[in-house]
């Protein structure tokens, strides 16, 4: 099952753990590892279920391309983490 981790500042913020879940894409996985919380994925994703601007997602190391559906696939060893983006100068 894939594992779905959250930097320690996000996981202050939304109080969540690092979660193994089931699920072949990113949204699937994302969508198990977020019910019940609501808080955590209001954080991560916008009312549409796309990854907010401030949110970075990567698949085993590799940055997620759709970051709409979050279609990317994931196999049952795959990490996903999620980061806040940062930015400024």
């Amino acid at each position: 099952m894939p594992l779905v981790r959250f930097t320690p500042n996000l996981a202050r913020h939304c109080a969540i753990a690092d979660t193994q879940v089931a699920g072949d894409t990113v949204a699937a996985a994302l969508a198990a590892a977020f019910a019940g919380r609501d808080l955590a994925r209001g954080y991560v994703l916008d009312e549409q279920g796309c990854l907010r601007k401030h949110m970075s997602a990567f698949v085993d190391g590799e940055q997620v391309r759709d970051r709409r559906a979050l279609s990317d696939a994931v196999g049952p060893a795959s990490t996903i983490d999620l980061i806040q983006a940062l930015s400024g100068g």
